[in-house]
């Protein structure tokens, strides 16, 4: 499997690419943004290794457009210790983040998580390649089965929802963590389960990552005019999925 890595730290590239070689994986290398745009579009890699702070284009915009033409599993890096920054490459499209200095093990180790959520085979166009890796994450799902909640419609097969006969477009980690949620209606979820369920590896310490998924999740269900707050916080534990929300009131 291919990883393209954007990284303008030669040494960081280094670490990353004997790493990952180590591991297994081909690796492609560049240190600006054009040119990581350019070689993704060749190469069609597996999975990108993004730096946020590039030359000439920044990773978030890099981020951006691969998101235009492909769903291409992307890890981010940032020297930013704001949780802002983190979060606005997860709303760009980033499937996760590590934070510098990090350790390589820990790379590998999301590489390998996200990949396994992934579909193996190389991206295009997201109408084209989404299917196959959207099929894939839902492994367990009864093909015949859909999940009903008044106005809301989860169709597993083809990972099709609808809010009050609006389609609603969902990222991949949104479309799972909305199926592992309304799989057990009333459950309560840690962040660390959704972790382990959805991204495929153990609570490491920082469950932003699913605090911002959840967060854009929610407003793209509840842009639908009338749907009610079917995924609600319970402070200091996590979420859970409320199939019938008496008001809107519940909502935190």
């Amino acid at each position: 499997m291919k990883i393209l890595v954007i990284e303008d730290e030669a040494n960081i590239t280094q670490v990353i690419r004997l790493y990952l070689e180590q591991a297994g994986y081909t690796v492609l290398a560049v240190s600006d943004g054009i040119a990581g745009i350019e070689l993704h579009a060749r190469e069609h890699p597996d999975l990108v290794v993004l730096d946020l702070m590039l030359p000439i284009l920044d990773g978030m915009e890099v981020c951006r457009r691969i998101r235009t033409w492909a769903d291409t599993p992307i890890l981010m890096l940032t020297a930013r210790q704001g949780e802002d920054d983190r979060i606005a490459g997860l709303e760009a499209g980033a499937d996760d983040y590590l934070v510098k200095p990090f350790s390589p093990r820990e790379l590998v180790s999301r590489v390998k998580a996200i990949l396994r959520r992934s579909n193996s085979h190389p991206s295009g166009n997201p109408a084209e390649s989404q299917p196959a890796r959207e099929e894939q994450a839902v492994s367990s799902s009864n093909p015949d089965e859909e999940l009903h909640f008044g106005g809301l419609v989860i169709n597993l097969p083809s990972r099709r929802v609808t809010a009050n006969g609006k389609q609603v477009t969902l990222t991949v980690k949104e479309f799972d963590l909305l199926v592992a949620l309304a799989s057990a209606p009333d459950r309560v979820f840690t962040r660390e389960s959704l972790l382990n369920q959805v991204w495929g590896y153990s609570y490491l310490g920082d469950g932003r990552t699913v605090d911002v998924h959840i967060g854009t999740l929610r407003k793209k269900l509840e842009a639908a005019p009338g749907m009610p707050h079917h995924i609600q916080t319970v402070w200091g534990v996590g979420y859970k999925f409320v199939p019938a929300p008496a008001t809107s009131s519940q909502h935190a």
